[in-house]
């Protein structure tokens, strides 16, 4: 194998750090002549490749050098967060296999029936930080409500309700009520069912749920649900 340059990289790593397989596999696809690039096939034996900006085909679809991978995912219902899922499938089903061998992982959870958006990537510090409750990552979600709301349960929302298991107040960051029985809600924490609970706290019932952003994202309009996309790692 040659010596790869600063920021290039044998097109055997290139395969193996992207998701396609084993070394021995990749060298398998290179051989085989289904990797191409620049409208050519790539050999096994082909010189070290820049990866910045790079871009390859493998079997006829193209694929952009990410590393690490962030993808954003329009979550449907009826799939589960979920590595190891118990009644559903997996979240994790609806990307392709090379980004499955990366270990994608979500970033924080939806619950089955919640939709929307729903960042992964393969970079554990990102997950980190983006997790951590001291961060304060603002989430945004859609809550379709049983019974009306108004402006004055948006209030009630943002100044705090205490929560049957919690004698602490948990507040949104902001609240509106959008219509009769939708309201946007803005959280910078993560606790478990919390919109749902929330809602349930000013006597009413959140009929289905959806998440527009997370942090710097916000949910392509364009992006149907069940489908990915990439994203830039935030700065």
């Amino acid at each position: 194998m040659k010596k790869a340059a600063t920021g290039t990289l044998p097109w055997l790593e290139v395969l193996f750090r992207q998701g396609f397989g084993t070394r021995h596999e990749c060298l398998g696809l290179l051989a085989g002549g289904r990797v191409h690039h620049a409208g050519r096939a790539v050999a096994p034996d082909d010189e070290p490749v820049a990866t910045a900006g790079l871009v390859f085909e493998v079997d006829g679809t193209a694929w952009p050098w990410h590393e690490p991978a962030v993808v954003l995912l329009h979550k449907p219902a009826g799939v589960e967060c979920s590595q190891k899922p118990r009644e559903h499938p997996s979240v994790l089903s609806l990307l392709p296999a090379p980004l499955r061998r990366r270990g994608l992982q979500p970033v924080g959870r939806l619950d089955v029936d919640t939709t929307g958006l729903l960042v992964l990537t393969d970079d554990g510090a990102l997950i980190h930080r983006l997790t951590h409750p001291r961060r304060h990552v603002a989430k945004v979600y859609l809550a379709t409500t049983r019974h009306p709301v108004d402006a004055a349960a948006a209030a009630r929302l943002c100044a705090g309700v205490v929560l049957h298991d919690d004698p602490a107040p948990v507040r949104a960051a902001a609240c509106e009520a959008l219509d009769t029985h939708t309201l946007r809600l803005t959280l910078t924490d993560g606790r478990y069912h919390q919109v749902k609970r929330m809602v349930a706290a000013v006597a009413n019932r959140c009929e289905a749920l959806h998440r527009e952003s997370f942090g710097p994202w916000t949910l392509p309009q364009d992006l149907p649900p069940g489908h990915w996309r990439w994203a830039d790692a935030p700065a």
